[in-house]
């Protein structure tokens, strides 16, 4: 795969109604432009930003993918009549940096119409601000920090929304956290824990939300360390963790770290599981972490798992059939179902308009966000006065004969 380039097409003005056409250069056929606009029509742009290339990649193009297939379906079942989706998929190779980067090429972009992402919940940090001075909806699949939606304070029970464009379809570390907890200390009977994070936002904000509520059960923080992402030499740490006597690891970050460092930890002969969140639930932190090293570990992660769900049927066949060279992951229906909440705001708009989009439609589509409501791919799709999803589903899976394996599905109970 290859990083992605924004090609911007001038814009067509008709009176009382958005005419413009966009397309983005892709590094993957599956994510080629979709849908033809017929003369008079209306074209529209989706966004996607996620880490495209590098160590995350498996989750990102699994976010771009399921967009895609979105945007495909919508325009073949002309979901809003006179429109057609497009796509525009950038590369953030998880970086606040480029992901600000990105979010101000989209809204330059007049066509981009909502976007979908990003992965990491430090890239979206640095992109807020811009998508919502443009009034630029931005709906991500698998965001969980809570500050996000919340604010700074949200701990203390003083939560103020900070940004009005900013929705998510996935459920929050303030659920997750806990939610790992009360399976670690009630289900695995584990009582004294570890603490690592990568020094970054989802990390630290996921263990401080998992240590308020271990704590709060009973259990017992025998020590903490912070590692740096992208490093390959965790032998401080599984020193730190050998000697602290615990019975399991608590970890707040991404596959790429958690894999290689529970890999290390079980050389040395520490064989105590490693627990983490929904950033370290992907086949590849098997490969990194080797089949006999990850067996025992477990991870959380948003919603239900998708192969169990009726409503996820027809997403899965249709993804099957598009062909796409990678698999949907782990966010692929919240991804789907983050392209289809923009795909009805623009339909409620148009709808409003006498079936045309008005000339300048981000602030109605921002505005028709927070009333939309459908049944999804991942179930029941709307959110609250937050922009939080309603759906507050998490499963447990552990690795099991070299393979994740659903252990335990259900909401937090606090």
């Amino acid at each position: 795969m290859r990083n992605r380039s924004l090609l911007i097409v001038t814009t067509l003005a008709v009176t009382g109604a958005l005419s413009l056409t966009a397309c983005g250069s892709r590094a993957n056929s599956g994510s080629s432009a979709t849908g033809s606009a017929a003369a008079g029509a209306t074209t529209v742009t989706i966004g996607v930003d996620a880490p495209l290339t590098g160590p995350l990649s498996a989750l990102g193009l699994g976010i771009q993918n399921s967009v895609d297939l979105a945007i495909k379906t919508a325009n073949s079942t002309h979901e809003v009549p006179g429109v057609t989706f497009k796509i525009s998929a950038l590369d953030d190779k998880k970086s606040p940096q480029q992901g600000q980067q990105n979010a101000t090429a989209l809204v330059a972009d007049s066509n981009v119409i909502g976007v979908v992402g990003p992965l990491n919940s430090g890239v979206a940090v640095s992109m807020q601000k811009i998508f919502d001075e443009a009034n630029l909806v931005e709906v991500s699949p698998a965001n969980t920090n809570p500050a996000l939606t919340q604010g700074p304070n949200w701990a203390t029970g003083t939560k103020a929304r900070p940004f009005k464009s900013y929705f998510r379809t996935a459920t929050t570390d303030a659920i997750q956290g806990p939610f790992a907890a009360q399976f670690a200390y009630s289900t695995l009977n584990k009582k004294k824990v570890f603490l690592v994070d990568n020094k970054l936002t989802y990390g630290v904000g996921l263990v401080a939300t998992f240590k308020g509520e271990f704590t709060k059960l009973g259990g017992t923080v025998v020590g903490q360390d912070h590692v740096t992402s992208g490093a390959n030499d965790f032998s401080s740490t599984v020193t730190a963790i050998k000697n602290s006597g615990a019975d399991f690891v608590y970890f707040g970050g991404e596959y790429p770290d958690s894999g290689p460092l529970t890999k290390q930890l079980k050389a040395a002969g520490d064989h105590i599981p490693l627990i983490g969140g929904d950033g370290m639930y992907d086949p590849t932190y098997i490969s990194l972490a080797g089949a006999a090293a990850a067996n025992g570990d477990y991870a959380t992660s948003v919603g239900a798992p998708v192969e169990t769900l009726p409503s996820a049927t027809k997403f899965i066949a249709d993804y099957k059939a598009g062909g796409y060279s990678q698999p949907y992951a782990a966010y692929g229906g919240y991804s789907y179902d983050s392209a289809w909440a923009i795909i009805e705001a623009v339909k409620a708009v148009a709808a409003a308009n006498g079936g045309k989009l008005p000339a300048s439609p981000r602030q109605a589509v921002e505005t028709a966000m927070g009333s939309v409501s459908f049944s999804g791919v991942t179930g029941s799709v709307s959110f609250d006065q937050y922009g939080d999803a309603t759906n507050k589903q998490l499963t447990v899976y552990g690795v099991k004969n070299g393979a994740w394996a659903t252990v335990k599905t259900g909401t937090f109970s606090g």
